[in-house]
């Protein structure tokens, strides 16, 4: 693996030449930071959901402000003796936002092919993870933008060439926030942290399907997938492996403890031996008033010796399956 080290101090944003499609618009301002939606609120008013900021043209309310500012100031080019409009604006900002430093296109044998400036780095001590988009209760995914995780000294700049140089993803903005971990007290008067990490929030030219949750499957493909799972990568096996392992290297170190069967802690043998303790209970109980209804059938008056000598004996059979119900006595 190899990665490009890019000496720019900045990397403009890689939007496509014909600007963004409108889904992508609507995930820009969805994902605008709450600082800035709380501004644009105050001063514009509220933005529905599933609505984009931006005007026809395509203008951020940031872009627009700006391209009214340089308008009054008459600091705006002229084109054929008239005023850029708000599209050709807009087009000149994207091409030169598209000027990516650190890369270089050259033409080998009729073929342009685009080529990384810089110093290269071979097997970098980075770790770049995707993981899911933070989406609140009730809302859909945004598959307009990626979250990474990523390492402390990788900047916006690193995030967008190795994005574009690596995989050839286009990316419309990149924002970043550091998680600082808590420090807990241990032992000793030692302190120690969680991880601290770096989120990378990227806006994307094209959506991004992340793979759905095995909770959210449906009942088929989920028994499937966690199948596939477990033949693939054994979990739950080498979990019982590992709690087995555990209560072997235990065995007999507490005094007058002794393990009975490798399965003795599991909740589900406890729930197995209540049950079948409770319905040998329940058995004699059933057998005991059944046999107290036949010798009132018979006419035999039901005495203390012979509820004694009934109790003794051990001969009484749980009931059968087709008999499960208790009797009523009669009177």
């Amino acid at each position: 693996m190899q990665s490009f080290a890019l000496t720019a101090r900045r990397l403009y944003s890689t939007k496509p030449p014909t600007g963004l499609p409108e889904a992508a618009r609507i995930a820009r301002t969805t994902s605008t930071p709450l600082a800035v939606r709380l501004r644009r609120r105050k001063k514009f008013g509220a933005t529905p959901v599933g609505v984009s900021d931006s005007t026809p043209e395509g203008l951020t309310p940031t872009e627009l402000a700006r391209y009214k500012r340089l308008s009054a100031k008459n600091e705006l080019k002229v084109i054929d003796g008239e005023q850029v409009t708000e599209s050709q604006w807009l087009e000149r900002l994207d091409e030169r936002r598209s000027r990516v430093r650190g890369l270089k296109t050259v033409e080998r044998d009729g073929v342009v092919e685009t080529e990384v400036l810089g110093r290269r780095v071979y097997l970098p001590n980075i770790i770049i993870r995707l993981v899911r988009n933070n989406t609140l209760k009730g809302e859909p995914y945004n598959p307009y933008e990626a979250t990474f995780r990523i390492p402390k000294s990788v900047t916006k700049t690193d995030m967008r060439s190795y994005l574009l140089a690596v995989y050839g993803v286009q990316t419309t903005y990149i924002r970043t926030d550091n998680y600082i971990s808590p420090l807990f007290q241990r032992l000793g008067n030692k302190t120690k942290a969680f991880k601290t990490y770096k989120r990378a929030v990227v806006g994307l030219v094209e959506p991004f399907y992340y793979p759905a949750r095995i909770e959210d499957m449906p009942p088929a493909e989920r028994e499937q997938r966690e199948k596939w799972i477990e033949d693939t990568y054994q979990i739950q096996a080498t979990r019982s492996l590992q709690k087995y392992e555990l209560l072997r290297m235990t065995k007999g170190q507490a005094k007058g403890w002794k393990m009975q069967e490798p399965l003795a802690t599991k909740r589900s043998h406890i729930l197995r031996l209540v049950a079948e303790r409770r319905e040998k209970r329940e058995g004699l109980i059933v057998g005991q008033v059944r046999e107290w209804q036949n010798m009132r059938e018979r006419g035999e008056s039901i005495t203390l010796e012979k509820l004694k000598s009934s109790s003794d004996d051990k001969s009484i059979a749980p009931p059968t399956p087709q008999q499960n119900s208790v009797p009523v006595l009669a009177n």
